[in-house]
């Protein structure tokens, strides 16, 4: 039996105003799936997608790749779990878009020449070959998107979560970006409001609401029993 790359059982999570971000959520991911996280703000969408690499940690149990998610664990996991955040400047600090990429690699343990080297194969992967000198401050905003994706990717982790990836991004850059993400070979966890880049990219979606998973199939069957359908850019072309 295949081993499951994401397990969650029970999770529950309250922010310390009182607030319940999560309410008893049961997931399940298994290898090769794309899986788009639905739901309106507040419903517990990133707090659950930040109990996956250890930045929070809640009642009930994760697992990743079989290993559980706690503090002896936590080098182990961040290798398997690539996290891309919603604004690229969170992750982007470095002179050189060559030095951001290989800033993983040197953390991991890797030596200086080949975190480079790791560097220049996953911004050629993501099309961003021609950017290693310059900084990343002079990029756009969808260029700045793939130097970050290029930065998790040469960590070489088993599953990419991104949390809002069409922010900032028009539709012909929605649309590049898609075709990126379909090239990956990793399980990919997609947090979004964007419904036509969920259709366009996912195998399976999950709902939530009020902290829990409410639905959980495909994203056309989700989207439709929900009538969930917020102010998004078109639809990116299959």
């Amino acid at each position: 039996m295949t081993q499951a790359l994401i397990e969650a059982r029970g999770l529950r999570y309250r922010y310390e105003d009182g607030t319940v971000a999560l309410d008893g959520v049961d997931f399940t991911m298994q290898p090769g799936e794309t899986v788009a996280v639905l739901g309106p703000n507040g419903s517990g969408k990133t707090t659950f997608v930040l109990h996956l690499n250890g930045l929070l940690e809640g009642e009930g149990s994760v697992t990743i790749c079989g290993m559980p998610v706690e503090k002896r664990t936590l080098a182990a996991i961040r290798r398997k779990v690539g996290m891309v955040f919603q604004d690229p400047d969170e992750q982007l600090f470095m002179p050189t878009v060559l030095e951001d990429v290989a800033f993983g690699p040197l953390n991991l343990g890797s030596p200086p020449d080949e975190a480079a080297e790791l560097a220049r194969q996953f911004l050629g992967l993501v099309g961003m070959a021609s950017a290693v000198a310059k900084a990343p401050y002079h990029l756009s905003e969808g260029e700045k998107r793939r130097v970050a994706i290029a930065g998790v990717l040469a960590m070489q982790p088993e599953i990419l979560i991104l949390d809002e990836p069409t922010t900032f991004l028009d539709p012909p850059g929605q649309k590049e970006f898609l075709s990126l993400l379909r090239r990956l070979p990793q399980a990919k966890m997609i947090v979004t409001h964007n419904t036509g880049f969920a259709e366009a990219l996912a195998t399976r979606a999950v709902f939530f609401e009020r902290g829990k998973i409410v639905g959980d199939g495909r994203p056309s069957e989700i989207l439709h029993r929900f009538a969930w359908s917020p102010v998004v850019l078109s639809r990116p072309e299959a």
